[in-house]
């Protein structure tokens, strides 16, 4: 076996778990719904879920992570016990399986960024024929979906140091080049004097915050652009240091995230408005018409005539390539991490995942390519179909993560009561299980910032309700629209709930089934040395298959085979 792999420090650690964190979403969705939200009044809510979802439950990752020094299968077996490993398989798989599709959409950002740069979306472009164009190019998608699963393979091929220095350089390209668009945006912006595209997102309607719908959007876009709940931060948390803080770091990636939801808002709502007489019907035309339509034909009319437009769109669409690379590589390093705990060498489980996520990605790429009737406008329907089911799958991530710090404290307050330390009841439950996890794995001492009663209180009471709300809201929202509305059921129809619960009933109950041959292999963790990650008090501490990375376990696991 091989030996333990860490980074070098805080800022590798910050970088990649913002570069996860940092995707397409934060580029092209947070502007549709700002503009679809009243602007200024959209941010309130996504801002306060930021305190209320991600950082909380980023904090329980990067604390469940830095102890069980495993990914995702690894540390739902240490902390909920073996019948529970299932739902680190979930997680892992509803990741990876957005990662089929997610490489073709980062390719069709590539693409884009090399059209810039050779000065195929200049002022005059019809842009839906180009659209139309390499869309209905199989062989061209696919040539890009290769190149970003070659570049991200490429950044994790050699472990935590590559994925930091990868993270670093394109982290810190992508600031500066939003920045450089955003300044080139309020200039365009600025020219009648105005400034209305930076006034509507700064501007808070009222009426738009006692409508339900905009908390609930707010709330979805807090969920999904921080990609907190999705096992992401768990897995960059196997490469900490003994002594790094999971606070500050969970704080200091959710507001990095934000800003550059913020800075990005800007830069595409400021040229939007700039140049379009009717803003908002173009802004929330939807993602792709927003991102490979509308933006290549605003920037073309950047201030500085042709050059200005080529850089303009080169670097946006340069940034938006390097963002959606950064969330490939965590979505690839994630599933390579829980092949790696379980025996495998490094580089057959980056080949492997590389090789699965290409070919399982094709069919993305090449099938119902359809247009639609009414713009002419070229869609892939089956790939939106896999982010309709697989994209809500997310949120059970969550939900599994939070049910980790439930289990762990009714177990620490069980014992307690036999120990005669704390009293049987709501009271006593309330009083030494809801604290267990905080105090044993967050407020640990190597932490900057202490955590106090209130996120015991999230993860008990207000998660449940919060995820209890955007289920129920999404669900509503899909099957009343059906008419009549139990026809939403249907399993074969691509846009309903039945096609929804098909997948996820199937996915779900084979990884149940398959629960007790996944933990009959050996789990290596990744323990560096003097780390402190004892085990002993988790409900998977019994577990004889749970080993340290380098040690010798042949004796091991043939004593804990002949037990079995």
């Amino acid at each position: 076996m091989g030996q333990s792999d860490e980074f070098s420090g805080r800022l590798g650690l910050i970088f990649a778990t913002i570069g996860a964190a940092i995707g397409t979403g934060n580029i092209w969705r947070f502007p549709r719904m700002v503009g679809a939200n009243g602007g200024g009044s959209f941010l309130i809510p996504w801002l306060i879920f930021l305190f209320l979802w991600s950082i909380p439950l980023v904090i329980a990752e990067f604390a469940l992570g830095k102890r069980s020094r495993a990914g995702t299968v690894g540390t739902f077996r240490m902390f909920t016990g073996k019948n529970y490993a299932w739902m680190g398989l979930w997680t892992a798989w509803i990741s990876t399986a957005i990662g089929f599709y997610y490489a073709i959409v980062a390719g069709w950002c590539m693409k884009y960024f090399t059209m810039g740069a050779t000065g195929g979306l200049a002022q005059g472009t019809d842009f839906i024929a180009e659209w139309n164009n390499f869309l209905g190019s199989a062989g061209q998608v696919i040539l890009f979906q290769f190149l970003i699963v070659l570049i991200s393979v490429g950044a994790i091929w050699k472990g935590a140091k590559a994925i930091e220095k990868t993270n670093v350089w394109m982290m810190s390209s992508l600031f500066v080049l939003l920045f450089l668009v955003l300044f080139l945006s309020l200039w365009m912006d600025m020219k009648d004097g105005s400034l209305d595209g930076f006034t509507f997102m700064f501007t808070v309607d009222p009426e738009y915050l006692k409508d339900p719908k905009t908390w609930i959007n707010g709330l979805s876009q807090s969920a999904w652009s921080c990609s907190a709940g999705m096992g992401m931060a768990i897995t960059y948390a196997v490469y900490m240091r003994k002594d790094e803080d999971t606070v500050l770091n969970a704080a200091t990636m959710g507001l990095a995230n934000n800003s550059i939801s913020i800075i990005a808002g800007l830069a595409v709502l400021s040229a939007i408005f700039a140049v379009s007489t009717d803003p908002l019907s173009v802004v929330t035309g939807g993602s792709s018409a927003i991102t490979f339509l509308a933006l290549p034909e605003v920037f073309s009319e950047a201030p500085g005539g042709k050059t200005g437009a080529m850089i303009m769109v080169t670097m946006f669409f340069l940034a938006l390539t390097f963002a959606a690379l950064t969330s490939m590589i965590s979505t690839i390093e994630m599933c390579v991490r829980n092949f790696v705990d379980h025996g495998f060498s490094r580089d057959k489980a980056v080949g492997a995942t590389a090789i699965a996520i290409f070919i399982l990605g094709i069919p993305s790429a090449v099938i119902a390519i359809k247009v639609d009737s009414a713009s002419g406008v070229m869609y892939p329907e089956f790939l939106e179909v896999q982010d309709h089911i697989w994209g809500y799958g997310l949120m059970f991530s969550g939900l599994f993560i939070a049910f980790t710090i439930w289990k762990y404290g009714w177990k620490i307050w069980k014992e307690k009561v036999a120990a005669g330390e704390a009293e049987d009841g709501i009271r006593g439950y309330m009083e030494h299980g809801m604290p267990a996890f905080r105090d044993d794995f967050i407020n640990t001492g190597d932490n900057d910032l202490w955590v106090g009663s209130w996120w015991d209180k999230i993860m008990y009471f207000g998660f449940p309700i919060m995820f209890s709300v955007l289920i129920l809201s999404y669900f509503s929202d899909l099957i009343f629209s059906f008419d009549p509305w139990y026809s939403a059921f249907n399993p074969v129809d691509p846009k309903g709930a039945g096609i929804i619960f098909a997948f996820w009933g199937v996915v779900g109950v084979t990884f149940f089934f398959f629960n007790k041959k996944l933990t009959s292999y050996p789990l290596y963790r990744n323990v560096p040395e003097g780390a402190d990650a004892d085990i002993s008090t988790l409900p998977g501490a019994d577990d004889e298959m749970i080993f340290v990375l380098g040690e010798d376990t042949t004796d091991k696991i043939f004593d804990a085979e002949i037990v079995e």
